[in-house]
């Protein structure tokens, strides 16, 4: 065979081996002998959710309207906004309520649970900020249940696209969850003496909270996607742009992280946040963020948080805050020859959707999940399963103290770096087996014209013309990307890897997904599962697995301001924030989580701290570590049987009885 006929050969070979690399990839992130089996330990029953009067009958759009800029690429900018959390409004104790944001109506419904007692049950209703400022230019992304002013009742914070985040107050005098018993104000201050919004445009798509400067309040890191312009005004000016890379863009709307400043209670409550601007260093404050989690890595009270951010670099931020002053600085993985670039923690061109921290190995360490594109066929890049290789928590801070985030990428290794187009991400264990499951939202734009071609045609663009609309391929209604892709759920196989099994546990439904919330609704010890739908109905899903091991939830609350204590909706006080708990049990297994005020992507956990047990029926020696409501760090070991407990953390460990 000639020298030239070779020459010829090679780009057809290169593309057959191409071809069977990504087939052996699409197939792997599937395939498993032991998906039976695993699946098999898992039982959801879906059970209906409970609306407002008369709200089936508006009208539900599937599509939103857009800055004319964006109008051919309208399906795409209305492809994120559904939002669930799940947390405990009444204050009795048990987390059967909801926050759900519905894009098919652009609104906020706050209900309950499907499995909530009668007690806990309440008339459905829309979450309205009126007499605030809105207009047809905004649109609620996410509800962020918190107690913002340290009362003792559960507040509600919603971020939206066109403007500032809005807090609804739960006023000391109301004993109903309803409407009139949130009191709606700006967490930005905003003036206006024409009745129309006058603020900055924030585009909003991921809230974390957090005690992240030790003074014993809920800060606030707000991540907004678009820079500050009227992305979904039809009348607005063409002010707006897209990322100015596939990879490392910086010119999206960034970080804003507002420190706690002060609170009052009543039938006016309030609460005052100051912006400490130079929070984080500059080059991690502009990205298109859709993503945050927060953890205390280093057993200083103080936690660390890891901003995913689409179409560019992700960033794991090092606490140095002050009292007075929230400040981070940015840590970096090392890499060796045989480290891809984008598997070097702070380097990651991928495009970061979500994620979460957990005890992933049971080493007593927080690893992190991270969601990304990782669609067959598509754009296949992996998910991030960061494993943590520090020693201990001291060994975690000098790390970080020096810019070194002692973390390895081992998704594929672990069986969970092919989802799809992947979005919220949450670790938990729904089997009380001692072992976390991960659950991850996914898909995209859906419909019936296959658009990928022109997507992967945009990817070989220059990244100079990016920024402009009119460079991107058009994705209308009737377009479809990754739409047709299924939640994936991952669990734990006997040979250590994780395995999705979504679709043979019921789970696999054919809507795209973005928010996804877990909790412990009934008080029995079995986390439950809430689903947000882009364009679909919201779905609660009934924990019913057969076989599940014990279990130890437990409630943390700091000494609430409040000083007519157990009046309204008023629970036991205001949640720890930033509390770490490491639980050993009596067959010798290590577990770590904490109180988890707000992390991932469009859906937000209970703040119950729960820990499966397996087999281990012994008590059970929990080391837990939190600051008090003056900011004083205490750390505490103590016995607990297996159950539910109520602990106040003040100067020590107090349990009490729920209310």
């Amino acid at each position: 065979m000639s020298r030239e006929r070779v020459r010829r050969l090679i780009p057809g070979v290169a593309a057959i081996l191409l071809a069977s690399a990504l087939a052996w990839v699409s197939q792997a992130s599937v395939a498993s002998a032991d998906a039976d089996q695993v699946a098999a330990k898992y039982r959801f029953h879906e059970l209906p959710i409970s609306f407002p009067p008369g709200y089936a009958d508006q009208p539900m759009r599937t599509v939103r309207q857009v800055n004319p800029a964006y109008y051919k690429i309208r399906s795409w900018i209305s492809a994120v906004g559904a939002s669930i959390a799940i947390n405990d409004l009444a204050g009795h104790g048990r987390s059967d309520a909801m926050c759900i944001v519905d894009t098919r109506t652009d609104e906020v419904v706050v209900t309950y649970t499907p499995t909530a007692p009668a007690e806990d049950q309440f008339t459905p209703f829309v979450l309205n900020p009126a007499p605030l400022p809105m207009d047809d230019a905004m649109a609620p992304m996410g509800c962020v249940p918190g107690d913002y002013n340290g009362d003792g009742r559960m507040d509600l914070l919603v971020y939206y696209w066109g403007r500032t985040p809005v807090v609804f107050l739960a006023k000391s005098d109301r004993m109903d969850v309803s409407l009139s018993s949130y009191y709606p104000q700006e967490l930005v201050p905003s003036n206006t003496v024409d009745g129309k919004y006058h603020g900055p445009r924030w585009n909003t798509n991921a809230v974390n909270v957090d005690d992240y400067n030790g003074d014993g309040q809920p800060d606030i890191y707000v991540g907004n996607y678009f820079p500050d312009s009227d992305i979904i005004n039809p009348n607005g000016l063409n002010n707006v742009q897209m990322p100015a890379s596939l990879s490392n863009a910086r010119n999206g709307g960034g970080a804003h992280v507002l420190r706690w400043h002060s609170a009052s209670t009543g039938d006016k409550p309030a609460v005052s946040y100051v912006e400490d601007v130079d929070a984080v260093p500059f080059d991690a404050a502009t990205g298109w963020t859709l993503g945050i989690a927060s953890a205390d890595l280093t057993g200083t009270g103080k936690p660390e948080l890891y901003v995913a951010n689409d179409f560019g670099h992700h960033h794991l931020l090092h606490n140095v805050s002050t009292r007075d002053q929230i400040r981070f600085t940015e840590a970096f993985g090392e890499r060796n020859p045989g480290t891809a670039k984008s598997f070097v923690l702070g380097n990651a061109s991928f495009k970061g959707m979500g994620v979460d921290f957990g005890d992933l190995t049971g080493s007593g360490r927080f690893d992190m999940v991270v969601s990304n594109i990782t669609t067959a066929w598509g754009l296949e890049e992996s998910n991030m399963v960061w494993i943590n290789q520090a020693k201990s928590q001291a060994d975690m801070k000098a790390k970080l103290d020096q810019g070194i985030a002692p973390f390895t990428q081992e998704a594929q290794e672990l069986g969970m770096a092919w989802t799809g187009w992947c979005w919220d991400v949450k670790m938990a264990d729904f089997r009380n087996s001692g072992n976390l499951d991960v659950v991850q939202t996914d898909g995209f734009v859906q419909g019936d014209n296959n658009r990928w071609a022109w997507l992967q045609e945009l990817a070989m663009n220059n990244d100079t013309q990016l920024a402009n609309p009119l460079m991107w391929p058009n994705v209308q209604p009737g377009d479809d990307l990754s739409g047709h892709e299924v939640l994936g759920f991952y669990g734990k196989a006997a040979d250590g890897t994780w395995v999705n099994v979504s679709r043979q546990i019921g789970l696999g439904v054919a809507i795209p997904t973005r928010g996804v919330a877990m909790g412990d609704t009934t008080g029995t010890g079995r986390l439950d599962l809430a689903v947000a739908r882009q364009w679909g109905p919201p779905a609660f899903y009934r924990n019913d697995a057969p076989d599940r091991g014990g279990f130890l939830n437990l409630q943390l609350y700091r000494p609430s301001t409040d000083k007519d204590p157990h009046m309204g909706l008023e629970s036991t006080g205001t949640p720890a924030y930033g509390a770490t708990v490491t639980v050993t049990t009596s067959d010798g297994r290590t577990q770590v989580s904490r109180l988890d005020g707000a992390s991932g992507h469009g859906g937000k956990r209970s703040f119950d701290v729960h820990f499966g047990l397996g087999t281990a029926n012994g008590p059970v020696t929990a080391h837990i570590q939190w600051r008090d409501v003056d900011g004083t760090y205490h750390e505490q070991t103590q016995q607990f049987t297996p159950g539910s407990h109520t602990l106040v953390l003040a100067g020590s460990v107090q349990e009490v009885a729920s209310r």
